[in-house]
């Protein structure tokens, strides 16, 4: 017979911190500069955390923000992606990791001016080799999300700067990536749009998708959970915001 003890249920392990970040270098060489953008950063992201990454031009975080979507490479140091060594893998798996996992919003936008909303929202999908009809399906759904439903064909310079980042933050989040990664996502628009877009980047984060935010603006910080600050390619601070949820 088994005893009490034995029959107890193991407890689970704790899931890996979607990002894990140990020291972190990153330096860059042009001629005989050399310009060491990242120095020694150490860092871990749990799965569901909304964390707005700021610093002055120059301070490290735009480094960062590319090592993290793995579009650069740190010098040294390594870097976990939920629980795999992203400098481990080759070129064709850092790909498919980024594109499973990865959804990224810039300031720019950066649609296809001659695909309409909905063919811009399916175009993550085309490279995840997802069926016409499904890919439909999901940009349409995608598109709802984010209010724009009425908009699917529209193009481009047919929708508002809000509307259009709008359209991005639907192509970020169509693949059902593991987090967003946002770049000044806010800096092209006005105080209305930016609040709106951050609202929308709050109903993400409650919905359970990380959300990580470079910005250098104080009023958009102040709607992530966590405030991480650069200087010099170093963190300085790493802080709650009062008032959101630990």
């Amino acid at each position: 017979m088994l005893s009490f003890r034995a029959m107890e249920r193991a407890p689970e392990a704790a899931p890996p911190p979607v990002i894990l970040l140990q020291q972190l270098d990153k330096t860059y060489r042009t001629g005989d500069v050399e310009v060491n953008a990242l120095r020694g950063v150490s860092l871990d992201i749990p799965r569901g955390q909304m964390v707005a990454i700021m610093g002055a031009s120059g301070s490290g975080k735009s480094t960062l923000m590319n090592i993290l979507g793995m579009l650069d490479h740190p010098t040294a140091g390594s870097y976990l992606l939920d629980g795999v060594a992203v400098d481990s893998l080759d070129q064709v798996a850092q790909a498919q990791q980024r594109n499973r996992k990865i959804g990224f919003v810039f300031q720019a936008f950066n649609l296809l001016p001659r695909h309409t909303a909905l063919a811009n929202v399916e175009v993550p999908l085309i490279y995840g080799r997802i069926g016409r009809s499904e890919r439909r399906r999901r940009a349409r759904a995608a598109l709802e999300r984010v209010g724009l439903a009425e908009r699917a064909h529209h193009h481009p310079n047919q929708l508002s700067g809000g509307q259009q980042q709008r359209v991005a933050i639907a192509r970020a989040i169509v693949p059902q990536p593991l987090m967003l990664l946002a770049d000044e996502p806010t800096g092209a628009l006005d105080s209305e749009n930016t609040a709106q877009i951050m609202e929308l980047f709050c109903e993400l984060h409650r919905a359970g998708m990380t959300v990580i935010i470079v910005t250098h603006e104080a009023q958009v910080a102040a709607y992530a959970q966590r405030v991480i600050r650069f200087r010099d390619g170093r963190i300085v601070a790493d802080e709650w915001n009062p008032g959101t949820p630990a």
